[in-house]
């Protein structure tokens, strides 16, 4: 059996770990609730400037913009990968890491030269290790990625397809569904081809209302569709920084339970260990008081 005082020792390590462990916790639950606020009210957007498209393709405007032509043979293509800076967030990476490898796969066979982002350090390390090149790196973005430097980034992806240094933009990133569920995805945001049947589905209210568009529709579709590229890749930012927060919430939960649970299993082996020092000790003192009364 170990020794009394190894136990109580470790006892007291596991202790401070599960402190730790737990205030990580609390500090994760709260990232998560602000990160939370702020991809709703993105969402909330995000559908809003789906509803103003489809109105103005029932209202009868042509969605003709060059966001939106699907080129045939593409010959560049551009993946952006979302991870965390840091680590301690459960099989996040690891998920992200195991959704990137086969679409790159996949991508080089499709078109001839595929350039390949990355935003984190624990994804720009995982896709160096598997012989992945990163071109851009992105270190800035933590629990609230702020919509200026989304928005430089976006901004020069929308001018790579303007000029046809690129032909195709996909993102991989962990999509916040619940707290008990999100998953990595594949969404190819360049082109657009999602806005221009966006009308397809039109709310009774679009069909049944007329709206007065000033200029006029086209020059209102010139504005939104770039802008709504823009709210779509913050958005992925934000479901990623979501969903990271939920995996260390979890993770640092469950590291927490499991330290208590070695606490208690080192409290019972501390406590037969030191029943068993004891009654050494007591039988030491019985055998000399033996010895001594003959």
């Amino acid at each position: 059996m170990a020794n009394a005082r190894a136990l109580d020792k470790r006892r007291k390590s596991i202790r401070n770990i599960r402190k730790i462990t737990r205030t990580m916790e609390l500090i994760a639950t709260a990232r998560y609730k602000k990160a939370m606020d702020r991809a709703a009210a993105v969402t909330a957007y995000t559908e809003q400037i789906t509803k103003v498209v489809s109105r103005l393709v029932a209202a009868g405007a042509e969605v003709k913009h060059p966001l939106l032509e699907v080129r045939e043979q593409p010959e560049t293509a551009r993946l952006l990968v979302l991870a965390s800076n840091r680590g301690l967030c459960g099989g996040y990476n690891a998920s992200i890491l195991r959704t990137v490898m086969p679409h790159v796969e996949e991508m080089r066979r499709a078109v001839p030269k595929l350039i390949v982002d990355a935003s984190g350090k624990r994804g720009i390390n995982g896709l160096k290790y598997r012989n992945v090149a990163t071109e851009q790196q992105f270190l800035q973005f933590e629990d609230q990625p702020p919509f200026d430097d989304v928005e430089k980034i976006a901004s020069e992806y929308l001018r790579q397809y303007a000029t046809g240094e690129i032909d195709r933009l996909d993102v991989i990133y962990t999509k916040f569904i619940s707290t008990s569920r999100q998953i990595a995805v594949v969404e190819t945001l360049l082109p657009l081809g999602s806005l221009a049947t966006a009308g397809a589905g039109v709310a009774d209210e679009s069909s049944s209302t007329e709206f007065e568009f000033l200029p006029s529709a086209e020059s209102i579709l010139e504005e939104i569709i770039p802008t709504s590229f823009k709210v779509k890749l913050f958005k992925c930012f934000l479901d990623a920084a979501v969903s990271e927060q939920v995996a260390r919430m979890i993770a640092m939960k469950g590291a927490t339970e499991s330290a208590g649970d070695m606490i208690k299993q080192l409290s019972t082996d501390y406590n037969r260990a030191r029943q068993s020092q004891i009654t050494g000790e007591i039988m030491e003192i019985i055998g000399g008081v033996e010895a001594l009364a003959k």
